[in-house]
């Protein structure tokens, strides 16, 4: 085999190594994002199935703010939802103190 049949043969074998390596990680990509879009627990089940090396391959800040990003918008009209009372005797649905007077919704992590 001359050196021009060789260096023909490595470039063949290293364009298909690369498609397998990026075939895999849009695999990769796909489904983590997949589970992304379940519900928390089921996300956590996968990642408890997945290596740590993975955050450090995968941009999981973007891909998890997209996945959790919602469909409200600034100044729309929040979805109704019906709560249990601080002493769990009713619930408050939205809907029902909507029309009476203004609603202030805050949502918030105190810790």
């Amino acid at each position: 085999m001359d050196h021009l049949a060789k260096r023909k043969m490595l470039r063949r074998l290293v364009g298909a190594l690369l498609l397998v390596l990026v075939c895999g990680y849009a695999a990769l990509l796909f489904s983590v994002n997949r589970a992304m879009h379940r519900s928390p627990e089921e996300f956590g089940r996968f990642m408890t199935k997945m290596p740590t090396a993975i955050f450090l391959i995968a941009p999981f800040e973007t891909m998890w703010t997209h996945a959790r990003a919602g469909h409200l918008n600034v100044g729309g009209t929040a979805p109704d939802f019906t709560l249990a009372t601080l002493d769990k005797n009713a619930h408050v649905s939205l809907a029902s103190v909507r029309n009476d007077k203004p609603v202030v919704l805050v949502f918030g992590s105190y810790t």
